[in-house]
C-alpha cells in the first residue's frame, strides 16, 4: 500500500513520513505483532525500502546548522526511532540499550489511557493547587516490592484523597492485583512540590524512562520520605 504523504527530500517530510505512517507499519511487521522484544533499525530499515526507491533514499539533506548532510534513508531511520522512543503515544516499549523495543500489548495502553483521562479530569486541578495544600503519595504492586533492593514506585500528586486517586488510576487496567499505597505526604505549593521531588530523583539516576507514564521510579519509601523533607526544609 502507497505512502499517502508525497514524497519530498526534506527533513519536515521525513519527520512526518515516519510519525504518521512509518511508525504503524513498523508496528504491523511479524518481528513486532509477536510482542517479543526486536530490533528497531532492523525491521525499520525493511518497511523504508519497502516504501522508497533506491534513488530517493540516496539523496541528501543538508543537516540542521550543519555543515554535514544527511541521506533521506539515514533521515527517515532516525526519526523512526526517534519517535518510537519518545512520542506519548508511541504504539512500542523502549527496552533501553541495543535499539530493542516491544509492542505495546493491550492492557498497558488500556492504562496508558486511563492515566491519560485522568490527568485531564485533573486539568483545572492543576491551576487551582499551585498555592494550595495536598498530597504527594507514593504506591506500587505488591509483586514489584523488594526487601532490599531499589523497586519501581509511582509518585504522584494530588488535591483530594489520596487512596481515591491511586485506585482511579489503576481502575479499568490490566492489573491482576490491586495497588499498595506505601505512604502519602501533607505539603504546601502542591505542583512546584510534585515537580521538585520528580527533579531530585531524576538526579539521582532513579527514573524508570520506559516505563508507561513519567511518574515511575526505582526507589524506596524511605528515599521518597528523605526527599520530602529535604524539600520541607528548603
Amino acid at each position: 500500500m502507497p505512502l499517502q504523504t508525497p514524497f519530498e527530500p526534506t527533513k519536515s517530510f521525513c519527520y512526518r513520513v515516519a510519525r504518521y505512517e512509518l511508525l504503524d507499519l513498523v508496528a504491523q511487521e511479524p518481528e513486532a505483532k509477536t510482542y517479543q522484544p526486536f530490533r528497531m533499525i532492523d525491521v525499520t530499515t525493511r518497511v523504508i525500502r519497502q516504501h522508497f526507491s533506491d534513488e530517493q533514499l540516496a539523496i541528501e539533506i543538508p543537516a540542521a546548522e550543519s555543515d554535514r548532510v544527511d541521506t533521506v534513508f539515514k533521515t527517515l531511520k532516525f526519526f523512526v526511532q526517534l519517535h518510537a522512543k519518545r512520542l506519548t503515544d508511541s504504539p512500542f516499549v523502549w527496552l533501553g540499550d541495543g535499539g530493542m523495543y516491544r509492542l505495546k500489548a493491550t492492557g498497558e495502553i488500556d492504562k496508558e489511557i486511563q492515566e491519560a483521562e485522568t490527568e485531564a479530569l485533573e486539568a483545572n486541578e492543576e491551576e487551582l493547587d499551585t498555592d494550595y495544600e495536598g498530597w504527594i503519595y507514593a504506591f506500587t504492586f505488591p509483586l514489584l516490592i523488594k526487601e532490599t533492593d531499589d523497586y519501581p514506585i509511582k509518585i504522584g500528586k494530588t488535591a483530594q484523597d489520596a487512596e481515591a486517586r491511586v485506585l482511579a488510576q489503576c481502575k479499568g487496567s490490566a492489573i491482576f492485583e490491586p495497588p499498595k499505597l506505601l505512604q502519602k505526604w501533607r505539603v504546601s505549593r502542591l505542583t512546584a512540590f510534585e515537580q521538585a521531588l520528580h527533579a531530585l530523583l531524576k538526579v539521582r539516576g532513579k527514573w524508570r524512562e520506559s516505563a508507561p507514564g513519567v511518574e515511575w521510579f526505582d526507589t524506596r519509601p524511605e528515599e521518597v520520605d528523605r526527599l520530602v523533607a529535604i524539600i520541607k526544609a528548603a
